[in-house]
């Protein structure tokens, strides 16, 4: 048999922090596809990772007094938290500040620059900062930057370019020739009419303002413009121009790069022409997905502000419902290729409709007819008769509708697919009535003929569910007495033998009160939102006079001189650092609104004044006694107070 590979990426991420269900959408979609070609016995390399250099980052990390290093560090373990959360079977994450990548990324521009695909010139151009995008007076919408709608500046520089434009006619020939290079087809007319008929621009690949990314290794005042270095990713995370490139050799060309479709143009045109400069095979595909929009806009830290009562937070959104709902939602309610909508309200619809009342329903049920008229031993395979035979030929034609759908990247119609056998069975259940059989002796053969029917199509439907739902499968399978690893090779109709032991289930999905939940979330919302929240001081404002105080009552406060020996950020809270400090002998838990202004490793080790006879509190469900001092500047900026020399950790303040 043809040894079979699969090579699948998502693009990489920015590392912004705040992390939202938007960002899980595409992740989520490449690890369903991971899953389902790991299943089909293909070996798959799956590949996520972050773009951590360029403008942002630097200014940022400026803004915070601290290095930029310093400043990625926890952003990135937040993701891979977040897709730790989502059981995300990435095999491996690259991040392009990893030394391999960078020493990878300058062969490429060594190359690029020895075969004369790059040359030094002067760029003058409207840069927009938060899209890392150079942009033409013509491009602009309204004067600001077509993509996010924010303000440019005019930068003028000694930049080295990429010949981009050359490659215009082979990238026109490569959209005629390879039809399926890029889907869906109106990303292709997109990239035609908008750019490559109104006339490609070389492209700006290094600077000299900016020195946080790759330094060029032909002119060492130059570092990476931030889409060559983090285009590259694709294929250094592979070893290509490192030391071993055996990977690159196995996997390359990618068999998809899945992109939302706002980066479509840097993936569908910069990319290939690069590969081409290079010599290197193309990918085989390039998939530009619609946004999840929430209130008709693109799901965005800047919008979350704006939505009144949407849960978008997906620690919040996984503690509540579980991963597999979270995954559920995204992979079969978002029209695929097109923008899909997220609201709590369509969550938790389809946590009911689908998993609570169709699959769930349907497992519980079986399993306790199963222990109520069986003893909870499978019966054996009888004849078929009435609906037996199109309950069967569902369940075993549903693979290679799944497969088609899978095939085209449709997960929703995959699920569908799934879901119809799902809902013909629960239907079957209402036609054979078990419950009537069982009070006639007669009939107990047909009864233990329609419940092992009911067992094979859920035991046909979990395997088929096992690349969306990561969890739920695992269960179902074990309660049937079947192994948690069972793939295609058992989509058969008639695996069980008779005599398995089968368990009865508690609700695998429970169903949920959607009125009482939304207004649980609302609260929740407002009451996360109202903690974060501060009035914006009025400039020069002189800061309001309290009222006189008695040295009686300024000797009521006990401030002492606390170490913070351990410090992370409050999960369900944008503000917040909960730190543990040393007091003397004493290790208190004391939570502070300062996430703004410090990281949790910037916190390790100080001093700070800690307020500690205050009541104890809960902040955001995290215990908090105690008040570290800090002083606020006329522009709401925060700043510890710490004693002028070092002291020992407990001393008093007065």
């Amino acid at each position: 048999m043809e040894h079979k590979t699969y090579y699948i990426t998502t693009p990489i991420y920015y590392p912004s922090g705040n992390w939202h269900i938007g960002h899980c959408y595409t992740t989520v979609i490449c690890d369903a596809l991971a899953r389902f070609h790991r299943m089909l016995g293909e070996e798959v390399f799956f590949l996520t990772g972050t773009d951590e250099h360029g403008q942002k980052i630097e200014k940022k990390a400026k803004e915070r007094g601290i290095t930029p290093m310093q400043f990625i560090d926890p952003l990135v373990s937040e993701l891979k938290d977040v897709w730790r959360l989502l059981d995300i079977s990435y095999d491996k994450f690259i991040r392009t500040t990893d030394e391999d990548h960078v020493k990878a990324v300058q062969e490429i521009y060594r190359r690029l620059y020895e075969k004369g695909e790059i040359y030094k010139a002067e760029y003058s151009g409207w840069y927009c900062t938060p899209c890392e995008s150079f942009w033409t007076e013509s491009q602009l919408k309204d004067g600001k930057c077509p993509d996010c709608g924010r303000e440019v500046a005019l930068e003028k520089e000694e930049s080295y370019f990429f010949r981009l434009s050359k490659y215009a006619p082979r990238l026109l020939k490569l959209y005629e020739d390879a039809p399926e290079f890029l889907q869906p087809k109106s990303r292709v007319n997109e990239m035609v009419n908008n750019f490559l008929k109104a006339g490609l621009q070389d492209l700006c690949v290094s600077r000299t303002s900016v020195k946080w990314g790759v330094q060029l290794p032909f002119d060492k005042k130059h570092y990476s413009y931030v889409w060559v270095d983090a285009l590259s990713n694709y294929i250094t995370a592979l070893g290509y121009a490192g030391a071993d490139d055996s990977l690159y050799k196995k996997f390359w060309p990618a068999d998809l790069h899945m992109v939302g479709k706002e980066i479509v143009r840097f993936h569908a045109i910069v990319w290939p022409a690069i590969l081409m400069a290079l010599g290197e095979p193309l990918p085989k595909q390039v998939y530009g997905h619609g946004w999840l929009l929430i209130g008709g806009d693109k799901l965005s830290k800047s919008k979350l502000d704006a939505v009144k009562a949407e849960l978008t937070d997906p620690y919040a959104l996984v503690k509540r419902y579980g991963a597999d709902a979270v995954r559920y939602f995204l992979l079969r309610e978002i029209p695929f290729g097109s923008d899909g909508t997220y609201t709590n309200e369509s969550l938790l619809t389809r946590i009911n409709s689908d998993l609570a009342n169709d699959l769930g329903n349907l497992v519980s049920r079986t399993s306790a007819m199963i222990g109520q008229y069986f003893g909870g031993t499978m019966p054996a395979r009888g004849r078929e008769e009435g609906p037996d035979g199109e309950l069967v030929a569902m369940a075993e034609g549903a693979f290679a509708k799944v497969r088609a759908a899978m095939d085209a990247l449709d997960a929703p119609t995959a699920l569908e697919a799934i879901f119809a056998v799902i809902a013909r069975a629960n239907k079957y259940i209402d036609e054979t009535t078990p419950w009537l059989l069982a009070k006639d002796e007669g009939k107990r053969s047909r009864l233990g003929a329609v419940l092992y029917n009911l067992a094979e199509s859920i035991r046909i439907c979990t395997v088929l569910l096992k690349p969306f739902l990561t969890q739920a499968p695992v269960r179902i399978l074990e309660s049937f007495s079947c192994p948690a690893d069972m793939g295609f090779e058992a989509l058969g109709f008639g695996y069980f033998k008779g005599g398995e032991k089968v368990e009865k289930l508690p609700p695998v999905f429970p169903r949920i009160d959607v009125k009482k939940e939304l207004a649980e979330v609302a609260a929740l919302v407002a009451a996360e939102r109202k903690a974060n929240e501060r009035p914006a001081p009025a400039k020069q404002q002189t800061p309001q006079k309290k009222a006189p105080i008695g040295i009686d009552e300024f000797d009521k406060v006990e401030i002492r001189v606390g170490e913070v020996i351990a410090c992370e950020k409050v999960k369900k809270s944008e503000k917040l650092l909960h730190e543990t400090v040393k007091i003397g002998e004493e290790v208190r838990s004391v939570v502070s609104g300062i996430a703004k202004f410090y990281t949790p490793e910037e916190m390790v080790g100080k001093k700070v004044l800690v307020v500690t006879n205050l009541k104890p509190a809960k902040l955001c469900g995290v215990l908090s006694e105690g008040m570290i001092l800090c002083a606020e500047d006329e522009e709401g900026r925060l700043s510890l107070v710490s004693p002028e020399r070092d002291m020992p950790s407990g001393g008093s303040v007065r």
